[in-house]
């Protein structure tokens, strides 16, 4: 992109400086040797191998990878572009994850190590037996993969691409698809957490280092507040304020009924949505479920924590700069995009040809051998391709200029029910599968009805009265999944309570209450260490766990 003294924002590829040219080379040389040193260390010719890399890996590679699997190019731009527009407040998407990360390792992964499972549709069938609520939330997953996270991570990464460069759109979605799809292919799990790991470095190397460089042009933080209360954007996109600024933009906590995101919306709505996301969705889960034992698992939540705090500085306040100021170095942002970009497409291309080899597949064919299993596994990601370059169209046709936004609104209306199961699941021993299934279903249709008025009725530009239907127009995205995860759990509930209880095999290991003592020390404790060892790094886990959230309410209580 361009420098201040041209302001040309789609400035040809040809004008690339030397040094850029050489961080985007030293870049690629990087993602080639990693991913062909992790492809020749990968098994990949057991499912177990090649889907959760052996279940020996260790936390630091898995703490990177949950993070950059997080920190998609949507993720990327969508920060820094709803701090931009918005101010401080959307830190809490980040923040939040604290809370549910470390729920994840020391609450959902036990129960998930003690059950044996490969993915979290499978949980769901030892837990409730059956098989339609298995396929229903695979197929969900797989839908909400290209329709939000795929498709939104694309667009913004070739669209970045093709500003910088000056590429035609489809060619920079195109190679893109191909460098992400080659390694995932080739080595499975194993070779995306550590080119995941690669790209967690750059990330925050690169992030730093833009931070830096738009501080000390904006004078620090005191004068960043001050200048963004003055920034008026030349090109502008409809919002609630008119492309002025908030006038709570540096302000965490807002109002629950006119704030941009509410407090109350932000506290228990986005904890049901971060739930579902951290705890229960297989791109994030895998990861954890391929450590080698409970600790690296828990280590892998701490160190995915701490990183998660960065964003605010290195994200959302250099968004909100760029509102004054553009930073520059194009060949690194270029470098930072793509890392945020590849980590995120390699973990959701994994983790949904997992889903659908072994929760669709398997079930379709329960003799498939795990050479069969292993091609249509490789044979999925290729599919899953073609249909994410063909909604892109549909995206870049949406009036929506926040695309981390768009992301929120559409899970809102989705996932508020899975969470729902799951915790009910777990901490409930009387909850059965005609509950679960019905409580899905009176949650989908909710949901899928929300979702189909806001497709029909986007909110209003700037100054337009706004004539939407009374549900989206007075009920924010983020208290709609409050009520929604209360329906579905009351349906739940009473269609739990109306049918026989479970049996005693579906809830053996499977739920909070009935996880068998002192399970952990049955499982392998690696690297030669003894239970006295154990015991000391379990010691060091929880005492990071506590700092981490006296950190996390500290921040929260500064910028409230």
């Amino acid at each position: 992109m361009a420098d201040n003294s041209t302001g040309d924002v789609h400035a040809p590829g040809s004008q690339l400086s030397i040094t850029d040219i050489t961080v985007i080379s030293v870049y690629f040389a990087l993602n080639v040797a990693v991913g062909i040193w992790s492809a020749c260390r990968a098994n990949k010719n057991t499912v177990s191998g090649y889907f959760l890399a052996g279940r020996d890996m260790v936390w630091w590679p898995i703490g990177a990878s949950l993070f950059a699997s997080s920190e998609g190019s949507g993720l990327f731009v969508g920060l820094a572009g709803s701090g931009a527009a918005g101010g401080l407040a959307v830190a809490g998407f980040e923040w939040n994850a604290t809370y549910v990360l470390l729920a994840l390792a020391w609450v959902f992964v036990p129960i998930y190590i003690s059950s044996e499972i490969v993915t979290l549709p499978e949980y769901i069938q030892k837990r409730f037996g059956g098989q339609r609520i298995r396929t229903y939330l695979s197929v969900l997953s797989l839908m909400l993969s290209v329709f939000t996270k795929i498709s939104i991570d694309l667009y913004a990464g070739a669209l970045f691409v093709h500003i910088c460069l000056g590429w035609n759109f489809y060619l920079s979605t195109i190679l893109t698809l191909a460098i992400s799809a080659l390694y995932t292919i080739a080595g499975g799990l194993i070779t995306v957490i550590y080119t995941d790991a690669l790209q967690t470095v750059i990330m925050m190397v690169g992030a730093v280092i833009l931070a830096v460089k738009a501080f000390n042009q904006i004078g620090g933080y005191e004068q960043l507040e001050a200048a963004y209360a003055q920034a008026i954007p030349s090109r502008t996109i409809p919002n609630t304020t008119c492309h002025l600024p908030r006038a709570d933009a540096m302000h965490m906590f807002r109002d629950p009924s006119t704030g941009d995101l509410p407090w109350t919306g932000m506290t228990f709505g986005l904890t049901i949505m971060a739930t579902w996301y951290w705890c229960t969705d297989q791109v994030i889960v895998q990861r954890s479920l391929s450590a080698r034992n409970l600790n690296h698992a828990k280590a892998g939540s701490i160190l995915a924590s701490y990183l998660k705090m960065l964003p605010m500085g290195l994200m959302i306040m250099p968004g909100m700069i760029s509102r004054v100021l553009f930073p520059g170095l194009r060949g690194l942002m270029i470098a930072v995009m793509m890392a945020a970009l590849l980590s995120s497409l390699t973990s959701i291309f994994n983790s949904s040809s997992t889903l659908f080899t072994m929760d669709i597949w398997r079930q379709c064919r329960p003799g498939a051998g795990e050479r069969e299993l292993l091609l249509v596994g490789r044979m999925v990601i290729v599919v899953l391709i073609g249909v994410s370059v063909a909604w892109i169209p549909v995206l870049q046709g949406s009036n929506s200029g926040q695309l981390f936004i768009y992301m929120q609104s559409v899970t809102s209306s989705l996932a508020p029910p899975v969470t729902a199961i799951f915790i009910l699941g777990i901490f409930w021993k009387r909850a059965n599968e005609q509950g679960a299934f019905w409580g899905l279903m009176a949650g989908l249709l909710v949901g899928a009805l929300r979702l189909v008025l806001e497709f029909l009725h986007p909110e209003p530009p700037c100054g337009q009265i706004d004539t939407r239907p009374a549900p989206l127009r007075s009920i924010h995205y983020l208290h709609f999944a409050i009520a929604l995860f209360l329906l579905t759990c009351a349906v739940m509930a009473v269609g739990s309570l109306l049918s026989p209880p479970p049996q005693q095999r579906q809830i053996e290991n499977l739920t909070w209450w009935t996880l068998a003592p002192n399970w952990s020390l049955r499982t392998k404790t690696g690297d030669g260490q003894t239970p006295q060892k154990c015991a000391f790094w379990t010691r060091v886990c929880n005492f990071n766990a506590i700092f981490l959230m006296c950190v996390n309410i500290f921040f929260y209580a500064y910028f409230a």
